[in-house]
C-alpha cells in the first residue's frame, strides 16, 4: 500500500510540473533547475553526461577549489578534421595568438632567444625583469631586430682560448664551429672561423691556442652587410660552406647565417607579428617608482605588451603603476596581475587592464600557499576570473599548474584565453642557461621560482613585496629540470596535443569551444583520486615515456 502510494504522489508531481523545451532541447522543469536532453550532439532522447562548469563551479553546495586534475572534459561529437582546428585566442583586447602559448617572465625561461623562437611558433615570449633596465631593453630589441634565418647573436670567441677550453664550451653548447673575434664578442672585428674540421687532429690541446688553427679570415666565403637572406642562401649553397659571416664594410661581425636553417626559412607560417612584420615580444615591470623609467625605456624600444610582474596583483602600487603606463603610453597593451578572485580582477579592469595574468602559489617552483596560506586551486581561479573579465572583453592568461597539453586544453576550457607556461619550457635549449648532466648522466638545466632566494637576490623581491624587508622569505624553490629539446619541436607537440584535445571535445575553434562553455554544452565531471591514477599510465613493471616523434 505504501509503495502505491509513493508511485501516485510521482505521477501526480510530473502532471503538476510545467515543462518547457528550449533551443538545443533543453527542458525547463518549474523548479527552474535545467536538465540537458537531445541537442547537437545526441538524438532526441540521448541525455547530456556530466556536468556543466557553472554547475561544478557555482553550485550552491560547491565549497571546494578545484585544480585541472580534479576535472575530465566529456566528449563531443567529431565532424571535423584536427588539421581544421583553430587555435587562435586573444592575449590582451587587441594582440591575437595564432597558438595561445606564452612563455613565462622568469630569469630562467625567457630571454630573447626564447622570445624568439615561441613568437615564430605563433605564441608569445615576455623577457624577465630581473636585469638592468639596459639589458632588458636590448633583450627587446634583439627579438624586434629578429629576421628568420640570420644568427644576430652567435656565441663568439677568442683567438687566445685554449682548445681544451673549446672542447668545454662545444660539450656544454651542444655545437662545434664559432666565429673568433678580436675581442670575443658579436660586434668586433672577424678574425676567422673554428670548426671540428680545424681541431680533430691538434693532439696538444692544453696549450693550443684557437688562433693558430683556426681557419683566417682571408679564406673565409663571406657576405657583406645587408644582404638578402635568399642572396645569403645561394652563397651557402654554391660554396658549400657550413656557416657564412655577415660582416660589415670595417670587417665586424654582425650575424651569422647556417647551412643548418636553410630548411627552416617557411615553416613559421603561424609567426605572431606586429605591423611591420617584426616579431612581437613583451617584458615585465615591478611596482617601484624606477619602474617608471623602466616603462619608458620598454616603450621606445618596441616592446608590444608590458606585463606588471607581481605575486599579488590587487595592490595599490599595481593599480597605479597602470594608470601611469595608459596615461604615458595610451596604445601600450597592459596586463595586470597576478590575482585570483573576482574582486581583485575587478580593481585591475577598473585601473585600465587589456589582459589579466591568473594564478598564485600553483606553480611547480612556488611555494606561496605553503608560506603566505594564500591563493587558490588554478581550475576554480581561472573560471571565475575568466567569466567575470568577458563581461568587459578582458581576456585571461591563465598562469602555472600545467605540465602537460591536456592541461592547456582545461585551461581553455574553463574560458582562459592563453596559457603562460614556465617550468613547461624551462630546459629547452632557447631557455637561459647551460646545460649540466646528473649523476645518473641525464641532461638537465636549472630552474627557480623567481620567489626563490637566489632569484630573489638578484633583485625580483619586489614581486614579493620584500625590497625592504630586513628577512626575505622565499616563496619559492630552485631546482633542475630535465632536457626538452628544442623549442621548436616542443611547441608544435603542444599545439598538436591540444587540437587533437579540442577534436575530442567536438570544437573547431576556441571561439566554439567559449560557446559551448557558456552554453552549457561543454560537460566536465569530477575525478576521484583513483580515477586520475586510471586515466595516467598504470599497471606495468617499467615504461618509456616519449612525448612525440
Amino acid at each position: 500500500m505504501v509503495a502505491i502510494d509513493e508511485r501516485e504522489r510521482s505521477r501526480s508531481r510530473e502532471r503538476d510540473a510545467k515543462l518547457n523545451t528550449g533551443k538545443n532541447g533543453i527542458k525547463i522543469v518549474a523548479n527552474n533547475k535545467v536538465v540537458l536532453f537531445g541537442g547537437p550532439n545526441g538524438g532526441t532522447d540521448a541525455p547530456y553526461d556530466g556536468s556543466s562548469a557553472q554547475d561544478i563551479f557555482e553550485g550552491e553546495a560547491n565549497r571546494t577549489g578545484y585544480t585541472y586534475d580534479d576535472l575530465i572534459v566529456m566528449p563531443g561529437h567529431i565532424n571535423f578534421g584536427v588539421h581544421d582546428v583553430c587555435c587562435k585566442s586573444y592575449l590582451t583586447k587587441r594582440i591575437q595568438l595564432r597558438t595561445p602559448i606564452v612563455s613565462s617572465p622568469m630569469d630562467t625561461v625567457t630571454e630573447s632567444k626564447m622570445a624568439i623562437a615561441v613568437a615564430l611558433e605563433g605564441g608569445i615570449g615576455i623577457i624577465h625583469t630581473n636585469m638592468s633596465v639596459e639589458d632588458q631593453v636590448e633583450e627587446v630589441m634583439k627579438v624586434k631586430r629578429y629576421k628568420s634565418g640570420f644568427i644576430l647573436d652567435p656565441i663568439c670567441i677568442g683567438p687566445t682560448m685554449l682548445l681544451s677550453e673549446l672542447d668545454t664550451l662545444r660539450a656544454t653548447c651542444g655545437f662545434t664551429g664559432f666565429p673568433v673575434t678580436e675581442n670575443g664578442s658579436m660586434g668586433s672585428k672577424l678574425l676567422g672561423l673554428v670548426t671540428k674540421r680545424d681541431t680533430d687532429f691538434v693532439t696538444d690541446r692544453s696549450t693550443t691556442r684557437v688562433g693558430s688553427v683556426m681557419t683566417p679570415f682571408s679564406e673565409l666565403v663571406i657576405a657583406p652587410d645587408p644582404v638578402q637572406l635568399d642572396t645569403a642562401n645561394d652563397i651557402i649553397r654554391k660554396s658549400k660552406k657550413g656557416k657564412l659571416p655577415i660582416v660589415t664594410k670595417d670587417g665586424n661581425l654582425v650575424a651569422l647565417v647556417a647551412r643548418t636553417d636553410l630548411q627552416k626559412q617557411a615553416d613559421f607560417p603561424n609567426a605572431t607579428k606586429d605591423g611591420r612584420d617584426c616579431l612581437m615580444v613583451g617584458a615585465a615591470i615591478g611596482t617601484r617608482p624606477s619602474d617608471k623609467d623602466r616603462v619608458r625605456a620598454l616603450a621606445a624600444a618596441g616592446v608590444d605588451v608590458i606585463i606588471i610582474d607581481s605575486s599579488q596583483g590587487d595592490s595599490i602600487f599595481q593599480l597605479d603603476m597602470i594608470k601611469f603606463i595608459k596615461t604615458e603610453c595610451p596604445s601600450m597593451q597592459v596586463i595586470g596581475g597576478n590575482v585570483v578572485t573576482r574582486l581583485q580582477a575587478k580593481h585591475l579592469i577598473d585601473a585600465g587592464v587589456d589582459g589579466i595574468r591568473v594564478g598564485m602559489g600553483i606553480g611547480s617552483i612556488c611555494t606561496t600557499q605553503e608560506v603566505c596560506a594564500c591563493g587558490r586551486a588554478q581550475a576554480s581561479a581561472v573560471y571565475h576570473i575568466a567569466k567575470y573579465a568577458r563581461k568587459f572583453d578582458v581576456p585571461v592568461i591563465a598562469d602555472g599548474g600545467v605540465s602537460s597539453p591536456g592541461q592547456v586544453a582545461k585551461a581553455l576550457c574553463l574560458g582562459s584565453g592563453s596559457v603562460m607556461c614556465g617550468s613547461l619550457l624551462a630546459g629547452t635549449e632557447e631557455s637561459p642557461g647551460e646545460y649540466f648532466y646528473s649523476e645518473s648522466g641525464v641532461r638537465l638545466k636549472r630552474y627557480r621560482g623567481m620567489g626563490s632566494l637566489d632569484a630573489m637576490k638578484k633583485g625580483s623581491d619586489d614581486r614579493y613585496f620584500g625590497t625592504n624587508a630586513t628577512i626575505k622569505v622565499a616563496q619559492g624553490v630552485a631546482g633542475a629540470v630535465q632536457d626538452k629539446g628544442s623549442v621548436h619541436k616542443f611547441i608544435p607537440y603542444l599545439s598538436m596535443g591540444l587540437k587533437h584535445a579540442m577534436q575530442d571535445m567536438g570544437a573547431v575553434s576556441v571561439d566554439e569551444l567559449r560557446r559551448q562553455l557558456y552554453e552549457g554544452q561543454l560537460r566536465f565531471e569530477l575525478r576521484s583520486s583513483a580515477a586520475q591514477r586510471e586515466g595516467g599510465v598504470h599497471g606495468l613493471h617499467s615504461f618509456q615515456r616519449e612525448l612525440f616523434a
